[in-house]
């Protein structure tokens, strides 16, 4: 602990020496900001418990942590590669047939734990960057991304044989280059007069790495301009009217890719550097938020926010910049295979692969972002948890016990059976075979001795007594005395009105990081969500070794 703290005393010092964060630089005090980082750091290890492959609890979770020089269990890391190999062995090594920036994303997380993405459960994933056309498909996020990806650990431009045309560095930086618009910045959509913060921060990044090129030099000097036009006076970003954490987030790396100091005078507006902007959106406890009135993904602006940080620091330290990573992580191959379980579970539990790889809904994802799109995205690609049959997730939604039922039996790969226990889930229900099995395994019990209720709502409560079963089943200890189960709950201001016979099991999964114990209430009568059953569920086979 002493060490630590002397370490915590070291990195504040270099704060102060290296960025010289004194009232003309930033309203931000040091040790606020090296507080945000410590909290930021265990906000985003602890809510993102297993990284899976995902723009949300994926890829940004990793290259924020391991950049971060934040300690944390080697296995983290192990835990990520080896299920990084199970999808894309499930995958046959295609992440995606359009979005090449899927590559670039995983290439940027691998690098930055030391693994080489070109020998990934045999697959070369820096080949598909190979290939001009496919990679530039998507707008100006393709070349920008394959840049910064294969820069990340200066891999060797890879060969394409099956490509239409064979990509160079250079092509994509004249790519880049030919889509930059009058204003001097980037959009999306290459198209208008009106760059946006967040693309052109992300061309800046792509492009810091060659400024001795003189036509990349000017493009630079251009878009610093168009962006300190656009800064408006509390030091941040609001494109077509609407300020967001993730704008300033990527002008500030793009500043520290560029080597610029954060006070550079062409980006302090009315005594506000970006640093103080994207600050008034971080929240103790709870990591960052998308807008300032809490609106959109606090995981994913959480993420972003965190490796922003992060660049930061690095910057004060004179380490390398976030995505320069020649000085990355080593981490070693972990023996753990994906998806075996904890010892001890029962027989018949088994992990469900990944059969619907890269599915996901657009009222979770892109503008829709949401908080759980990682846990919903990850429970679809295997089936578990699907959306409706109008394409969309319905996240907010409530579930019927039978659904929930349904859930649980497929998240374990339990073989399905029917039990004539119940008067109201006939043989020929669509429910059947789940319910039976729930009880069979001990999951469920009946509203009565002789009824489910199907289609009852199922409330937080009796998800969480489900679940916890579920654990036990995994060969989890759900074992809690009453002083235990106490402790854990009395911190909550409504603990008293969960029910006698739920509360063990609400502890429980509360201690076990299956439940957010951030809420300030558990709410245990109200009807469960869709998308927080997607969560409780994905920790569940987080901590339980099946995924």
């Amino acid at each position: 602990m002493k060490n630590r703290k002397r370490r915590a005393l070291a990195v504040l010092l270099a704060l102060c020496m290296a960025l010289g964060l004194t009232a003309h630089a930033s309203a931000v005090s040091d040790a606020a900001l090296e507080a945000a980082f410590t909290d930021t750091a265990q906000y985003v290890y602890k809510t993102v418990k297993s990284p899976q492959v995902g723009s949300v609890g994926g890829e940004w979770a990793v290259l924020g942590l391991a950049r971060s020089g934040y300690e944390i269990p080697e296995t983290y890391y192990q835990n990520y590669y080896t299920a990084v190999e199970g999808y894309v062995r499930a995958c046959g090594g295609v992440l995606h047939e359009k979005k090449y920036t899927e590559y670039a994303r995983v290439i940027v997380a691998l690098s930055s734990i030391g693994k080489d993405a070109r020998d990934v459960a045999g697959y070369d994933l820096t080949k598909p960057l190979g290939d001009f056309e496919k990679t530039v498909w998507q707008g100006v996020n393709g070349p920008i991304w394959a840049l910064i990806a294969l820069d990340s650990r200066n891999y060797p431009m890879p060969v394409n044989a099956q490509a239409k045309t064979q990509a160079t560095r250079q092509m994509y930086l004249d790519e880049i280059l030919s889509r930059q618009l009058s204003d001097g910045g980037w959009n999306l959509t290459g198209t208008g007069s009106v760059s946006d913060p967040d693309i052109t921060g992300m061309a800046l990044q792509a492009l810091a790495k060659y400024q001795e090129q003189p036509a990349v030099k000017k493009a630079t000097e251009e878009a610093l301009a168009c962006m300190s036009a656009q800064q408006t006076a509390d030091g941040g970003f609001s494109p077509w009217g609407t300020a967001s954490s993730e704008c300033v987030v990527q002008m500030l790396v793009a500043l520290c890719e560029l080597g610029l100091p954060l006070d550079d005078s062409r980006f302090v507006k009315n005594g506000n550097t970006m640093l103080d902007n994207l600050m008034s959106y971080y929240r103790r406890f709870s990591g960052f938020q998308h807008t300032k009135s809490g609106g959109g993904s606090s995981q994913m602006a959480s993420e972003q926010g965190f490796y922003a940080l992060v660049a930061v620091r690095r910057a004060a330290q004179g380490k390398n910049s976030l995505y320069r990573m020649s000085d990355a992580l080593t981490v070693s191959t972990s023996g753990q295979q994906p998806g075996t379980g904890l010892p001890g579970k029962h027989g018949d539990v088994q992990a469900r692969q990944v059969t619907a790889a890269g599915r996901t809904y657009p009222d979770i994802s892109g503008e829709n972002a949401h908080a759980n799109q990682g846990a919903m995205e990850a429970l679809s690609a295997r089936e578990i948890l699907n959306g409706k049959t109008d394409g969309l997730f319905h996240p907010d939604d409530t579930m019927t016990r039978a659904q929930f039922a349904a859930v649980v039996v497929r998240a374990l790969g339990l073989p399905l059976m029917v039990t004539d226990t119940f008067t109201d889930v006939g043989a020929d229900a669509w429910c059947a075979g789940y319910v039976g099995a729930a009880y069979h395994y001990g999951i469920v019990n009946g509203k009565t001795a002789t009824t489910f209720q199907p289609n009852g709502t199922i409330t937080r409560q009796e998800a969480a007594v489900m679940v916890a079963r579920a654990a036990k089943l995994c060969g989890m200890d759900t074992a809690m005395d009453s002083a235990a189960v106490r402790d854990v709950l009395a911190p909550f201001g409504d603990y008293v009105t969960v029910g006698e016979w739920a509360r063990p099991s609400m502890a429980f999964c509360y201690q076990s990081g299956i439940l957010d114990d951030t809420a300030l209430n558990i709410q245990p009568k109200a009807a469960t969500r869709r998308c927080e059953i997607a969560q409780m569920v994905y920790n569940l086979l987080a901590v339980a070794n099946l995924l």
